[in-house]
């Protein structure tokens, strides 16, 4: 029996997952360790809600950019409407749920709502665009949403909430301020916590996994492939589109939430173009469709800059040229092919065992 639940846990579908979750689990008991015994530095321990951020965010634009095959920019913008909402909730429900880590999955549920939202929104128009056009619009939608709550006023008091744009016309009767334009959110209350974030990234590999495995995922990987082929065996490829579009989109809402629930100051600035770029980074460089690359990726490129932090002027050089090197190394078909080879003599020696 054990022989046969091990070989289901190294199978073709279950290996990647398995592997996504023994890492994830694997560095929060060692960082835990660390934490623990005073031997991760304050530098480090800051980093550790932001990595799980940005590994959801990728997670789920890897989705979208490597299993539905459609180029999205506009990642950040999904984050900056999760980031902000999620503030929103949480400042709003303060008063009556004193429990912070309630009052976080609550503002994470919410924010992916409205983040999806979006997603089904700007997805009508925007995915009867291929290619370039596509990646041109969403990177649009995310200057978009920056420049709203860039102009944004928000506020409540007893007469609920009031909202102003461009000018600060909220007049608020002992109320509280949640947004306040160019300045974004402030005095905001830090409820993040590393293990949510940990959770966060398992719940957003089950959604990926159990996606790209189901039915819904074969009829989204083929429409990719062969877009024709798919149509003519019945497959709605709007739909299919849509799906992948508006899980990527839920998936950074979330992430946003939990990350803007970490700052005591949050600017809309933060999620602009360089963002959407970096997350893709993070994707192409991890590989498109590994999940298990993705994290790595984004771990190793979060990390890399401040471990070359004591180089001063140099360290952005240095790392811009490890970047090069990592992808001449990745697409350089002798070594995958010794890759490849590594790996299917694993596979074959655990099967013998």
């Amino acid at each position: 029996m054990m022989k046969n639940i091990l070989s289901k846990m190294f199978d073709q579908k279950h290996r990647s997952r398995t592997v996504s979750y023994l890492i994830v689990l694997a560095g929060w008991i060692l960082m835990e360790i660390l934490m623990n015994t005073g031997n991760l530095s304050s530098l480090f321990t800051s980093l550790l809600i932001p990595i799980c951020c940005y590994i959801t965010a990728a997670i789920g634009l890897n989705l979208n950019v490597g299993v539905s095959g459609e180029l999205n920019l506009g990642q950040a913008g999904f984050m900056s409407v999760g980031a902000f909402t999620g503030i929103c909730v949480s400042g709003y429900l303060a008063s009556s749920i004193s429990n912070g880590v309630v009052r976080l999955i609550l503002a994470m549920v919410i924010g992916a709502l409205i983040a999806g939202l979006f997603g089904f929104l700007i997805g009508i128009p925007v995915l009867k665009l291929q290619g370039d056009y596509l990646a041109i619009v969403t990177l649009a939608f995310g200057q978009i949403i920056k420049s709203l709550i860039t102009n944004m006023y928000l506020g409540f008091d007893a007469n609920g909430f009031q909202v102003s744009f461009v000018d600060n016309n909220v007049k608020l009767e002992n109320g509280k301020m949640l947004l306040n334009g160019p300045m974004g959110a402030t005095g905001t209350e830090r409820i993040a916590t590393f293990t949510v974030g940990v959770l966060l990234v398992i719940a957003s590999l089950a959604v990926v996994y159990n996606l790209m495995y189901s039915k819904k995922g074969r009829a989204i990987m083929a429409a990719r492939d062969n877009r024709i082929a798919a149509e003519s065996v019945g497959i709605n490829i709007s739909n299919t589109k849509m799906l992948a579009f508006v899980v990527s989109a839920a998936l950074a809402g979330a992430a946003g939430a939990l990350y803007g629930l970490n700052y005591s100051t949050l600017v809309p600035n933060k999620f602009d173009f360089n963002t959407s770029i970096l997350i893709l980074v993070y994707v192409v460089l991890g590989g498109l469709g590994n999940m298990n690359g993705t994290i790595i990726s984004t771990i190793v490129l979060i990390l890399l800059p401040e471990l070359l932090r004591s180089l001063q002027d140099y360290r952005m050089l240095i790392y811009a040229v490890i970047l090069i090197l990592i992808m001449l190394v990745s697409n350089n078909e002798t070594i995958r092919t010794r890759m490849e080879g590594l790996k299917q003599k694993f596979r074959k020696e655990t099967a013998h065992e």
